[in-house]
């Protein structure tokens, strides 16, 4: 915690939890994929991404999956089926990206 100019304490833990829930190139993009898509196949994931790499996506979803934010369903069968979807806590973030969409809509013109 630190004082600003006001003599108030900032709490900073809140947001670096936040953020290193989502800190990186492409979780919010998946996240992103996954609210709009509700389930989706590995393959697919790495479709809409575009350019990710292998050993990216898959560090991210790990990442993602150990934080509680998406679920990932393993289907016992030759050859292997994957499913992500977002967990409980991933979609108690989707307001938050809700904002994030509508704040680019209404400044996307100003560049």
């Amino acid at each position: 915690m630190i004082n600003n100019n006001s003599n108030n304490i900032v709490d900073i833990k809140p947001f670096s939890y936040a953020m290193s829930l989502i800190d990186g190139k492409w979780k919010m993009h998946i996240l992103f994929w996954l609210w709009k898509s509700n389930v989706l196949r590995y393959g697919q994931l790495k479709k809409a991404l575009g350019n990710i790499t292998h050993k990216m996506l898959s560090n991210q979803l790990k990442e993602l999956e150990a934080d509680g934010l998406i679920i990932r369903k393993e289907y016992p069968q030759v050859p292997p089926k994957v499913e992500y979807s977002l967990s409980e806590k991933g979609l108690s973030l989707m307001p938050v990206m809700q904002s994030l969409c509508i704040w680019g809509h209404d400044h996307i013109e100003e560049n």
